[in-house]
């Protein structure tokens, strides 16, 4: 349990600081003092069998600081924050094996080569080569980190990866899914370090993969682009210098081709900003910024599901285990709702066909839907951008992980999997080894009961880590916003312009802050002016008395009630409430 050192009287006590629990006596220790926040775990009862007592397993930092929060954050929600010994020297042995031990690698190192990620990142799982072949026709190579070279079927590395399921990312930390000597390390395709791959090599003309080959290779990266300079050159701000420069050039016109060819399928389309938080070195926050999909991005999402379906494919004509990327179409009364909602708030809709959808029907009807969601928001100036992708997202079925291929409707794919991010996902790896016992004789292929099991065993973990890092976005928030009250004019009395993001019986949720980047709820029970209820679409707050309406995406001006930072909740009061 994750507790704040307090006393009580003569004594010490550890509080429980994220929820209700039991306080529990502590020691006097020189490790921890009063108003630190702890890991305890329970000890012996006290004397005579009365009373409850913990012992501190390790201090984790002071309750104001954010980081020190977000750390506790992850210990609470059962993440280790570490590594076992025998883990830790089984990936210390393995990142010493020589690269190229397996027969048959390719020496790509001469290959012009480069990377692709976020300023942050420091576990590249993914390079790209590129290299035009004729009038809209090009070879593109992408290089998947060879982990299956280092981490063994069944070891003590092997089962705590599997454990884990995925890397689970906080704002200013990680929690990986291998030890950082492999993740940060011997996997990772860092430039100038020759580096065991996965290859999936294409052939594209026009807007189709015309051919594909897969082979494990060793590559070397040229360079280390973040998604900031790759748009910078793009713009024409920024320089792409030697054959790297001429790869990227071919690279970006390859994933337009292969963007044109997906822009005419029933692919969803769903423009989403991720925060990035800044942090001094003491730990505090000290801003965010919302990262947007830009062209960047969309190269290298193109050239990976390029490479993730034609894996798929082989591995299902094979019939190989692994586990396929499973988006089930959506329930045709989930669509025919969002449609309601949709022309409720003056949203144009696709028309609907006399009679009940399809399943195929209502994944055509939810593509085309999401597409002039995004056409009528760039006419808008993006206003209501969050409360109508939530509309959509909320018409359909979650993605899953899956032994049997049921195919990908958001992506309108009929085979799809996950292989281009084996670093931090574990169904990635079960698709590099069983693609890899069907190319060489020194991969055994996964074994198909246990690759069944494995399906809800990783779509669980991935739901986990989705909540833990969606809380800690949202503490991380929360710690933003009281420094913002603080420096505020106003100071907590400050008024906002809003923008309400979504509606529940019991009240607005509400989007505020420059960039909308903080988030409350504005109970009814406080807009004494009327008596609000839900409409039937549940789009919209109704005064009863008055007839007015607050829909999704009107403004409202609100002010901060209370911030519960541990808790990432805020709460909000209207802004002339007294």
């Amino acid at each position: 349990m994750v507790a704040l050192v307090t006393r009580r009287g003569k004594f010490l006590v550890a509080e429980p600081f994220f929820g209700p629990g039991p306080r529990l006596a502590l020691s006097r220790d020189s490790r921890y003092d009063v108003g630190d926040l702890v890991l305890v775990t329970a000890a012996a009862s006290g004397r005579h069998g009365r009373g409850q007592r913990a012992r501190v397993v390790r201090r984790i930092g002071l309750p104001h600081v954010a980081r020190d929060v977000i750390e506790a954050l992850m210990l609470d929600r059962g993440l280790a924050r570490g590594f076992e010994p025998p883990v830790t020297r089984g990936a210390l042995d393995a990142a010493q094996r020589p690269i190229g031990a397996e027969a048959g690698r390719r020496d790509l190192r001469a290959l012009p080569t480069f990377t692709i990620d976020p300023t942050s990142a420091r576990d590249y799982d993914d390079a790209i080569s590129c290299r035009s072949t004729g009038a809209d026709a090009w070879t593109v190579w992408v290089h998947i980190a060879d982990v299956s070279a280092y981490v063994q079927p069944r070891s003590a590395l092997d089962r705590e990866a599997y454990r884990r399921g995925t890397s689970v990312y906080v704002p200013g930390a990680v929690e990986p899914m291998l030890p950082s000597e492999l993740s940060n390390g011997a996997c990772s395709l860092v430039p100038g370090e020759d580096r065991a791959a996965v290859t999936v090599e294409l052939q594209i003309r026009g807007r189709e993969v015309t051919d594909v080959s897969f082979y494990r290779s060793v590559i070397r990266s040229d360079r280390r682009l973040t998604y900031e300079q790759v748009d910078r050159i793009f713009a024409g701000a920024g320089r792409a210098q030697g054959e790297w420069g001429e790869g990227l050039a071919s690279a970006r016109a390859a994933a337009r081709a292969l963007e044109q060819r997906r822009s005419g399928q029933a692919v969803l389309v769903l423009e989403s900003a991720e925060p990035e938080f800044s942090f001094d070195r003491e730990g505090n926050l000290t801003g965010v910024a919302p990262v947007l999909a830009t062209e960047s991005h969309r190269l290298i999402e193109h050239l990976m599901i390029a490479a993730n379906e034609q894996v798929a494919r082989f591995l299902e004509a094979r019939r190989l285990p692994a586990l396929y990327r499973v988006h089930e179409r959506p329930e045709a009364t989930a669509v025919e709702r969002m449609l309601d909602q949709l022309s409720s708030l003056g949203v144009p809709t696709p028309p609907m066909a006399g009679g009940p959808l399809t399943g195929q029907q209502a994944a055509e009807v939810a593509g085309e839907a999401s597409r002039m969601v995004s056409e009528w928001l760039v006419a808008h100036d993006g206003r209501g951008a969050r409360a109508l992708n939530r509309i959509v997202l909320r018409s359909l079925k979650q993605a899953y992980y899956d032994d049997r291929n049921r195919g990908h409707s958001g992506l309108a794919l009929t085979s799809y999997c996950h292989f281009t991010s084996p670093i931090r996902r574990y169904p990635d790896l079960i698709c590099h080894r069983s693609l890899l016992s069907a190319l060489s004789g020194d991969v055994a292929a996964p074994e198909a009961s246990w690759v069944a099991q494995a399906g809800p065993w990783t779509s669980a973990r991935e739901r986990a880590a989705m909540v833990i890092e969606r809380d800690a976005d949202d503490v991380a928030r929360c710690f933003l916003l009281e420094a913002a009250l603080a420096a505020a004019p106003g100071g907590a009395g400050a008024v906002f312009e809003g923008e309400v993001v979504g509606v529940i019986g019991a009240g607005a949720f509400v989007a505020f802050g420059e960039d909308g980047e903080y988030e409350g709820l504005l109970p009814v029970r406080l807009m004494r002016d009327d008596w609000w209820e839900l409409n039937e679409h549940g789009t919209a707050l109704i005064g009863t008395r008055s007839g007015r309406a607050l829909r999704l995406g009107d403004s409202v001006a609100v002010r901060v009630g209370g911030v519960d930072a541990p808790r990432g909740r805020v709460d909000l009061l209207p802004a002339d409430w007294d």
